[in-house]
């Protein structure tokens, strides 16, 4: 069971974790923003339960891309308060479990990441697979569907944004792409954010690069976003540039500002299944 515990302010609330020396399971920013955008960051943490330890990993492995999208998290609340977005954030690694995989995929909790072996992941029991979905990634996705449940109750269609970040060199390649705008059949968002990203002339832009929206084992915008006809979107920032205050800062106010050229051009949006 989860609860949220509002802080003073009233701008961000969190899911209660299992124990109270965890962190929560997911972080909900400015729950009352205007703007008809959803921000969520799938991969926000790199943070375990104390009960798991590092997953039998050093745990110089912890700060690397295997255990969480680096940057991605600053960004995402950054563009939060800039676009006066509501956005919810992941409590925890995706090596616990991988909140954009579909649940029972090879992924979801993977076993080996980017040749890295995660040895309390290996060999795991049944009990343990539906352990950490209903506890680790459910509570997640619940808050996903609040948020999206209190702009339908303002009659309102927004646009669902998942932000995420890549390494910049994977099995040996260079990966060329700034940015990456991946989607799967709703082409409302990435069409016109591939051509606003594109105007500046020092931005490379990858249609579903470095990964693609296509990929079935993909959950986030498959789910929070096509199965609902929601316009919907997932964007990729290579980790080099993000990885310094003044690379979120930077990359923030780029993709703001094309996020909210794109969506005061279009909105309203409808329900839409493609």
């Amino acid at each position: 069971m989860s609860r949220v515990v509002p802080e003073s302010d009233g701008s961000l609330s969190c899911g209660g974790a299992e124990s109270e020396t965890d962190p929560p399971l997911f972080e909900s920013v400015n729950e009352s923003g205007d703007a008809a955008v959803l921000l969520v960051c799938d991969h926000a943490s790199n943070a375990l339960p104390a009960s798991y330890g590092t997953l039998g990993l050093d745990p110089e492995f912890l700060d690397r891309h295997i255990a969480f999208d680096i940057g991605a998290a600053d960004i995402t609340r950054r563009m939060s308060r800039a676009l006066d977005a509501p956005a919810v954030l992941s409590g925890y690694s995706r090596l616990l479990i991988d909140c954009n995989r579909q649940p029972g995929h090879v992924t979801s909790i993977p076993e080996i990441s980017d040749n890295i072996e995660v040895p309390l992941n290996c060999d795991l029991s049944v009990e343990e697979v539906q352990y950490r979905q209903a506890t680790y990634f459910q509570p997640f996705h619940s808050a996903v569907e609040r948020s999206l449940g209190r702009f339908a109750a303002r009659g309102v269609v927004p646009a669902y944004v998942a932000m995420h970040s890549f390494t910049p060199i994977m099995n040996g390649y260079e990966r060329p792409w700034h940015v990456g705008i991946l989607w799967n059949e709703d082409p409302r968002l990435a069409n016109p954010l591939i051509e606003v990203l594109s105007e500046w002339p020092d931005i490379v832009v990858g249609e579903n690069e470095p990964y693609s929206g296509r990929d079935p084992e993909g959950y986030s915008i498959h789910t929070h976003g096509g199965d609902r006809g929601i316009p919907n979107v997932l964007i990729e920032v290579r980790q080099d540039l993000v990885d310094t205050h003044h690379g979120v800062e930077l990359w923030a106010a780029r993709i703001g500002q094309a996020v909210s050229r794109v969506v005061s051009e279009l909105a309203p949006f409808e329900i839409e299944r493609y």
